[in-house]
């Protein structure tokens, strides 16, 4: 235990190194930008190192396995981000322990999270995820996500559905389109649509957008979060 929490402390000091160096480029100031760890195929062990590093904000991707790690780490001051492509058979359980779901893409889930949330006696924060590959009319992106001329639609859903509260955006480089491999581009794009949605949502604040190989070009571009896996867990052979 004590090997992996120096592991983890020296992949978490190295990722701070890199967000306070883009920030810094981008004239930014450090507490800007929240790091959001992705703890998705890890043990609850890890969270907890985590958490005795400083970590507060964590994510998770398959609610099969983050039900139980987060009922494990219930006594941790943590924020719990739920980032998978959700559906709406699981969304009972994530909003017992989700505090933001950064996937929302489609007014049925909006519907079904609403209706949860109710039930359980929680608010949840949604941030509304778009698919920079999808074009105009499309249902959904590759990767999950709506495209961005449905954006508006969901908001306005999010707004008016007791239980949740719009958070913001949230968005994964594309692979394909015009912007593949382009990931400052596509980041630009999404604070372009996050300005927008700000005029008539002026507390959705939130920018998600980022990962390990990429973060540099979502705190250059505005982003307000950044979920890191890889560089701060490193690869190792995973649960499940």
């Amino acid at each position: 235990m004590t090997d992996r929490r120096s592991e983890l402390a020296a992949n978490l000091a190295s990722v701070e190194e890199r967000i306070a160096a883009a920030c810094a480029s981008a004239g930014r100031k450090r507490e800007d930008v929240t790091l959001i760890v992705v703890t998705k195929t890890y043990p609850a062990s890890d969270v907890r190192i985590l958490h005795e590093l400083g970590v507060r904000h964590v994510a998770e991707n398959r609610d099969q396995d983050a039900a139980p790690k987060a009922a494990e780490c219930a006594d941790l001051d943590l924020t719990w981000h739920f980032v998978g492509q959700l559906q709406t058979n699981k969304v009972r359980s994530v909003v017992r322990y989700a505090d933001l779901v950064q996937s929302v893409d489609r007014v049925r889930l909006v519907t079904a999270l609403s209706a949860a949330a109710e039930r359980a006696g929680r608010e949840v924060g949604c941030l509304i995820q778009v698919a920079l590959d999808a074009e105009e009319g499309a249902v959904r992106g590759e990767r999950g996500g709506v495209a961005p001329d449905g954006i508006g639609e969901l908001a306005a859903a999010v707004e008016a559905a007791p239980g949740l509260r719009l958070g913001g955006l949230m968005t994964v480089a594309p692979l394909v389109g015009p912007l593949a491999g382009r990931p400052r581009a596509a980041f630009e794009q999404l604070v372009e649509f996050s300005s927008r949605l700000r005029a008539g949502h002026p507390a959705a604040t939130m920018v998600s957008a980022g990962m390990s190989g990429d973060l540099e070009d979502a705190v250059a571009a505005g982003a307000t979060h950044v979920r890191v896996g890889t560089a701060v867990l490193g690869v190792r052979p995973r649960l499940g």
